[in-house]
């Protein structure tokens, strides 16, 4: 498997004159593509920004397609009317070389980079940073590599992941220069995140996949039966999260839930090495919902989120509810996994718990005052924010509209 996987990597070598033939290539400005997390997911603010030009298309003069690798994402969209394609057929490939705008939540080959040369790339990106990312990451030695063998080992993956973007957004003047920086560009678009416009509109028409409508149902009949409060649990992944069962006394955990009628929802990340430990704890004050669901889906049902450095929450600001910040691991995280661009302390707007203790205590408190921090989280959602709570799919639309015709003049 691993000489397998060795020669697809550096075989990506062979695909740089179908990159460059690319550039020759006529692009239609009305034809937008979208993808998201490497091709494998409908997810994000690419999901939802498509799913409003879709249902507008007709006044928006855009013809919307989501390019993918996975063909049970295209039968998803196509079963519901939307127009998608798998990235290797006859088609995605076609698209891929006609589509003017390309927009992603990580790199240009969540659609497909070796077809993208002359297309203007706008990157979503998927969280406002709390720990530093990308060129700001010392941590990272992927760009920052120790040695010369680690920058040769990289550079295939340079090619297709690091290719500067055209633009990359952001959701506040606050925030251009930590976009800028860590991108390494002066193009930042400022404007909102699609995805809260799930929190904010019902005129949005959602889709999920089948995972997601079975897990949606089965919290709901929970949270309606048993008259309970969903606790919202989203960490973020990193190496010294497996202390999450050390602090937390497991022994405890139902009992506190079911004694305080509390539903604990657990949404952990793709990568993250919990989910067999969270998902053997079982009974009916506990729900884990699959890393790869649009968390998104789950935030109109809970009643308070519990995080620790996840970006998370910045845009659970949006909905108005509590914030509890589990931060059992934090001087261990800061000093061996990521420096962080804001003081920990001042920029996190509800109880902080380093203990299971303090997080009971923190959980009852917060749902009880919910009002408790509400001056300090509205403070931070105008900072973090430049539009607030208005819709953000039709202001970024026109914006990316206008650089397209610009690229065109």
């Amino acid at each position: 498997m691993k000489i397998v996987g060795g020669m697809k990597y550096w075989g990506q070598l062979l695909l740089l004159p179908i990159y460059w033939l690319s550039f020759l290539m006529p692009r239609d400005r009305k034809l937008w593509l979208f993808g998201s997390t490497f091709g494998r997911r409908f997810a994000d603010n690419p999901k939802y920004l498509f799913l409003y030009i879709s249902q507008h298309r007709a006044e928006l003069g855009i013809r919307p397609v989501w390019i993918t690798h996975s063909r049970e994402i295209v039968r998803l969209l196509q079963g519901n009317g939307y127009e998608a394609y798998y990235y290797h057929s006859i088609k995605g490939i076609w698209l891929a070389l006609r589509g003017k705008v390309y927009l992603f939540d990580n790199y240009a080959k969540d659609i497909n980079f070796w077809q993208s040369g002359g297309a203007v790339k706008v990157n979503l990106w998927h969280g406002i940073p709390l720990k530093k990312i990308q060129a700001d990451n010392l941590f990272d030695t992927f760009r920052h590599p120790r040695n010369l063998w680690e920058r040769w080992k990289n550079f295939p993956r340079n090619l297709s992941d690091e290719k500067p973007h055209h633009y990359v957004l952001a959701t506040s003047d606050f925030l251009k220069p930590v976009f800028g920086s860590a991108f390494r560009t002066e193009n930042v678009l400022v404007s909102g995140y699609p995805r809260n416009d799930s929190m904010l509109s019902a005129g949005l028409r959602n889709l999920s996949t089948a995972k997601e409508e079975e897990a949606l149902g089965q919290l709901r009949r929970k949270l309606e039966g048993g008259g309970l409060r969903m606790l919202y649990y989203m960490p973020t992944f990193r190496d010294s999260e497996v202390r999450f069962f050390e602090v937390v006394n497991m022994e405890e955990l139902n009992g506190f839930l079911e004694s305080n009628k509390l539903l604990l929802c657990v949404k952990l990340h793709p990568k993250s090495k919990l989910g067999r430990r969270f998902a053997e704890i079982g009974g009916r004050n506990v729900s884990v919902v699959d890393a790869d669901a649009d968390p998104y889906l789950f935030i109109r049902e809970s009643s308070l989120l519990v995080t620790d450095y996840s970006s998370i929450y910045f845009d659970y600001l949006i909905s108005g509810k509590p914030i509890v910040f589990f931060a059992y691991d934090l001087e261990e995280y800061k000093n061996a996994s990521r420096e962080m661009y804001f003081e920990y302390g001042k920029y996190t707007p509800g109880k902080k718990a380093y203990s299971w203790e303090e997080l009971k205590e923190a959980i009852l408190d917060s749902l009880d005052n919910a009002g408790q921090y509400q001056e300090e989280r509205e403070r931070l959602l105008e900072k973090m924010f430049y539009y607030g709570r208005n819709e953000a799919s039709g202001i970024l639309t026109q914006q990316i509209k206008a650089i397209t015709e610009r690229s065109m003049a």
